[in-house]
């Protein structure tokens, strides 16, 4: 989507055991020696750190995030964070299932103390951003292999704020609507269904996707629940998408190292800003790798 590299001619390859014992005890042995700096990154990036990976984000502890003064609508399941968190074992990519905000109630941060061996990227987008669609066009690709072959987990907040470049259909709306009916009925096709959203991406001051698309557009991702479709037309949870936009435009993110979101894409990698260039695939790369290595016992 980076020498030493996360990417290996373009393909992640999945861990094996033998080789991610051997990475294991190499580990042990270069922080015992201290070895060189470019040594252990090298070890990071390929030396098994998705082990596990799968049981962790599936039983991922949540801590409280301060409430702001937002409308009450309840949420989709597995978004209790405002945004969907997926991980891999290393060869199949899945969600980790929380339960739905109730109206009212305060979202949930996801605890990353137990994510130490991989780059945990979060992602706050709006599907009518035209920089979000440079950024997944030059990075998409590199994040689902790490994510497939368990170096990273990647945390998707989808909000709201062009509506108003949206010919009057709140696209923004319907479309981060869309992503939370994927996440509550069939989120371990929502990364596929993100790829999907921003490939031949509605341009800015166009009416956007009809809801009968957006449905098509998640059956074609592989989401075969009907009770999407309908979540989709009936625009179930576009209350809380205004309450989780509002969320992360008033603050605190958490996990980060900024007080709140001011545009879109917002990129956050082991909670450090990427304030690089959205269309330079390599700078992004460097920058995950820089922030794998910068990682306490690194």
């Amino acid at each position: 989507m980076v020498n030493s590299r996360m990417s290996t001619s373009g393909q992640a390859r999945p861990p094996k055991k033998d080789r991610r014992d051997e990475a294991r005890e190499h580990a042990r042995l270069l922080r015992v020696e201290q070895a060189k700096r470019t040594k252990r990154r090298r070890l990071v990036l390929r030396g098994g750190i998705g082990i596990g990976l799968l049981a962790v984000v599936t039983i991922v502890t949540l801590v409280i995030v301060n409430n702001v003064n937002t409308p009450a609508a309840s949420g989709p399941a597995n978004m209790a964070s405002d945004g969907i968190l997926l991980g891999s074992d290393g060869a199949t990519v899945s969600a980790a299932t929380t339960v739905a905000l109730a109206a009212d109630a305060d979202p949930l941060a996801t605890d990353q103390t137990a994510l130490t061996d991989t780059a945990n990227i979060v992602l706050y987008l709006d599907y009518l951003c035209p920089i979000c669609g440079n950024f997944e066009a030059t990075n998409g690709k590199q994040i689902t292999d790490w994510v497939t072959a368990g170096n990273a987990t990647v945390e998707i907040h989808p909000i709201s704020i062009l509506d108003h470049l949206s010919s009057g259909t709140k696209y923004a709306t319907r479309a981060a609507n869309a992503a939370a009916c994927v996440a509550d009925d069939d989120p371990d096709n929502f990364l596929a269904f993100n790829t999907a959203m921003f490939a031949d991406q509605p341009s800015e001051n166009s009416s956007g996707r009809t809801n009968a698309e957006l449905a098509s557009l998640a059956r074609g991702a592989g989401v075969t629940s009907s009770g999407v479709a309908s979540c989709i037309t009936d625009q179930t949870y576009a209350g809380w998408v205004e309450a989780s936009t509002q969320r992360a435009l008033a603050g605190p993110i958490p996990n980060s190292d900024i007080e709140n979101v001011t545009g879109t894409p917002t990129v956050l990698v082991n909670g450090v800003s990427y304030t690089g260039s959205f269309a330079d695939p390599a700078a992004f790369e460097a920058f995950v790798t820089a922030q794998l290595t910068a990682a306490p016992g690194k």
